[in-house]
């Protein structure tokens, strides 16, 4: 798979990274380029599943407003069990990404499918464990892909979003300019 430029952005809650969609939206950008990871934190006590109509996703469970008003906006969208992490809910290009790891049995030692795919567009492995160490502990991870500049730029809105945490990676390196 491909290296990709990436903006990795965890949030405490799913208001947080809802917010951090509809911010990253109005400041222009390609929502086709967002991806977004995260639990249905009570999914142990509640159905939990989503079927496919058409372009539009149906979603239940305790966030099914929050994960069905997402899946309009967000290109692809899946559910996953991942051994260690539990039932997530994916939406955006990582999707395929994931689907590519586990085609591929491209996991990576000590990480999951879900890292496996964070790990092959060039997200290093120390930062794809605390991403998955987030997710276990029911964070949401949003991911702006793109170039360098738009990364760049989009980690400039989401750390005024409440993102506990942004960082930007690079597999690019940005075009120089001449005076």
């Amino acid at each position: 798979m491909s290296k990709h430029n990436a903006t990795v952005a965890i949030f405490n809650g799913h208001t947080g990274a809802e917010q951090a969609v509809k911010e990253l939206q109005e400041a222009g950008f390609d929502i086709k380029k967002l991806s977004l990871v995260g639990k249905d934190y009570h999914s142990d006590e509640h159905v939990v599943g989503y079927y496919n109509t058409g372009d539009r996703m149906r979603y239940w469970g305790t966030l099914g407003a929050f994960w069905g008003g997402l899946w309009g906006l967000l290109f692809g969208s899946a559910f996953f069990f991942v051994p260690g992490i539990g039932p997530i809910v994916v939406g955006g290009p990582i999707v395929a990404w994931i689907v590519g790891a586990l085609q591929g049995a491209v996991v990576i030692g000590g990480i999951s499918a879900v890292g496996a795919a964070m790990y092959s567009i060039g997200i290093p492995k120390d930062s794809v464990l605390k991403y998955e160490t987030s997710l276990k502990a029911n964070k949401f991870l949003l991911v702006v892909h793109g170039t360098v500049d738009e990364v760049e730029r989009a980690s400039g809105i989401l750390q005024g979003t409440g993102a506990i945490e942004t960082t930007v990676h690079t597999v690019e390196e940005p075009a120089e300019t001449t005076l």
